[in-house]
């Protein structure tokens, strides 16, 4: 595979990565603003409730106490009073009824104009249609043919309406048709592509607001100005000043002194710390935030610190913090609130992020995978880039090793055929020796790569007879010893083992002894210096052959048993062979349940060791 062609790839596959990591990216962000969201909605919906809590608490607590302060009165008027407070109960019930109803109907309101602020970014001219003239024009196809598309402007291509001014009326006046519920439907003109004409389609949006909602609210408080007017014309007693302030009416409660003697209260005693602490707290529980607050209460202001709670340890205060306020005792005289009851969260980001786990590890898990698969690619590629490169290596030393005899071959042939050359018979002689050992090196190559080609295909045949290791590499040994003179080197042989005898292949084990010993001399930089050892270790027998030659880096190390790697020696044919030698012997060994190590330092020579199970007796 070309360079360009890589850089291709691995252009093609970083954008994809990067197109990935963003979308996640993006998709994270948007959750995470969406659950931040959730949570403010939550922590000031539990405050707005604590606030309330503390309100009603303070009248609840002022009550009673004015009860004990009065209780001839009250055991006098009992039966008065049971009544007031059924009042008073029932105006609070009124409120909150109202303010649960408010909040639906806000509710519904926000929908609405979510709804509607979304179509018109996606039809710019949708037309509010009127439901009486929807059910009596659009709904009916008999009266369709009345509805008449005004545009002051020509569509776009899409089909749509750009800057348009569209009005949607009909041309001949039908009997009505009342509406049948309160949604709310547009009208979107869309020019046909066939005929060229604009067609009407609807869609239905949530309602503007709930009926229903409305009419209990206005009957809410309805019921409430009538409880109101029922307080103004029964005699004002304590306990009748303390119901209009819990009811939140000012007006009322600027004409009670025993408001204003509430509203003068210094805030800190009107403020039980512990119980806001565990107000809160349930609070935030019943909306599933658990998690360290710390609270602050200060005056109306916004200057004097009343209370500081610290809940969190991990708090610093030089941290960016969002802070959650509301006011307390909103119904005081003159409207005015004697204090702000805040919240803080240190460590909220955490809190967010850790219910986003279940989102945030399988992403991480994903991007792992992904880069994982990435660089698995990419080393594969430059893998067989590598493996391309060294079997054209191969190819071409296979090419001059197998050029060499045959042209010696060649040459001694045409000798032969010359008469005066024939006539000699000592020359003869030479010439044929010279065809034969040209033909047993050229066989013994061939071989050598047919052996390669078998352990591919597994079809290679090993037999597993006993063999007796020391007297295998002494013959190896003798039958080298030509090879070793004409390279002028020395032999060292400690074949020590006591027991020698393994299962296996006799001639692949000759192979494998060849190999190692050919090594150490091919790739020795002066006169070969080789030590064959034999050893016992655990039941194993141990071969090692070392050479002084010129070493191997730990890269060359870790790809010496690879196919068709040959150490450079600066000129590729200077060192004869095809780089098969060394994952011949690898595959060998193993089949023959034994291993292979290599030890080596640069310029300083290499030791191979095999290690083989000995024969069980």
């Amino acid at each position: 595979m070309k360079k360009r062609s890589i850089a291709l790839i691995i252009w093609l596959m970083s954008i994809a990565l990067l197109g990935v990591v963003a979308m996640q990216y993006y998709f994270i962000r948007e959750t995470y603003q969406q659950k931040s969201k959730l949570f403010d909605e939550g922590v000031m919906a539990s405050l707005n409730a604590v606030s309330g809590l503390i309100e009603r608490r303070e009248i609840y607590l002022f009550t009673r106490e004015q009860q004990k302060m009065n209780q001839t009165k009250y055991l006098e008027d009992q039966e008065k009073q049971r009544k007031k407070e059924r009042l008073l109960s029932e105006q609070l019930d009124i409120q909150e009824k109202i303010k649960l109803l408010q909040q639906k109907q806000i509710e519904i309101e926000n929908r609405f104009r979510d709804a509607e602020r979304e179509l018109k970014d996606q039809y710019g001219n949708a037309v509010e249609l009127e439901n009486s003239f929807y059910e009596t024009y659009i709904r009916r196809p008999a009266y369709q043919r009345y509805v008449d598309i005004q545009i002051s402007q020509g569509p776009s291509r899409d089909g749509n309406f750009i800057n348009s001014d569209v009005s949607i009326v009909a041309t001949v006046n039908v009997p009505p048709i009342a509406a049948k519920d309160d949604s709310v439907r547009y009208g979107i003109p869309i020019i046909d592509g066939t005929t060229g004409k604009a067609k009407l389609y609807t869609i239905v949006l949530p309602p503007k607001s709930s009926d229903k909602i409305a009419f209990e609210l206005y009957n809410y408080e309805r019921k409430l100005k009538e409880l109101n007017l029922r307080k103004l014309e029964s005699a004002f007693s304590l306990e009748d000043s303390v119901a209009i302030l819990g009811g939140k009416n000012p007006e009322l409660v600027e004409q009670v002194a025993i408001a204003m003697e509430l509203a003068k209260k210094p805030l800190r005693e009107r403020i039980n710390i512990a119980s806001v602490q565990r107000l809160i707290k349930d609070e935030l529980d019943r909306r599933d935030i658990h998690t360290p607050f710390n609270i602050e209460i200060r005056d109306r202001h916004n200057n004097n610190l009343i209370f500081n709670i610290q809940t969190s340890a991990n708090f610093n205060s030089t941290d960016k913090i969002t802070r959650y306020s509301t006011p307390l005792f909103q119904g005081d005289a003159n409207n005015q609130t004697p204090g702000l009851l805040s919240v803080y969260f240190p460590n909220k980001k955490s809190i967010i992020a850790d219910n986003m786990s279940y989102l945030i590890l399988p992403t991480l898990a994903l991007f792992a995978l992904l880069i994982g698969c990435f660089v698995y690619t990419l080393s594969i590629i430059f893998k067989q880039k590598k493996m391309s490169e060294m079997k054209t290596d191969f190819i071409n030393n296979m090419t001059h090793e197998f050029k060499t005899p045959v042209a010696t071959i060649m040459i001694a042939s045409e000798s032969l055929r010359d008469p005066e050359i024939s006539s000699d018979e000592k020359r003869v002689n030479r010439l044929a020796n010279i065809i034969y050992d040209e033909n047993v090196r050229l066989g013994s190559h061939i071989e050598r790569v047919l052996n390669i080609a078998r352990l591919e295909k597994e079809n290679l045949k090993i037999e597993r007879v006993d063999v007796a290791v020391n007297d295998l590499i002494s013959s190896v040994l003798d039958s080298m010893q030509l090879q070793l003179q004409k390279a002028n080197g020395k032999i060292n042989i400690d074949l020590s083992a006591e027991k020698d005898t393994v299962i296996g292949d006799e001639l692949h084990l000759s192979n494998v002894m060849f190999n190692l010993v050919d090594n150490a001399i091919k790739y020795s930089l002066e006169a070969p210096e080789i030590t064959v050892k034999t050893y016992n270790s655990k039941g194993n027998i141990i071969l090692t052959v070392t050479d002084k030659g010129m070493g191997m880096t730990k890269e060359q190390q870790e790809k010496i048993f690879d196919q068709f790697y040959r150490i450079p020696t600066g000129n590729i044919h200077n060192v004869k062979g095809f780089g098969l030698g060394l994952s011949y012997v690898n595959d060998i060994i193993k089949r023959l349940d034994g291993r292979i190590e290599v030890r080596s330092e640069k310029d300083k020579g290499t030791q191979f060791e095999v290690t083989l199970p000995l024969k069980s007796n």
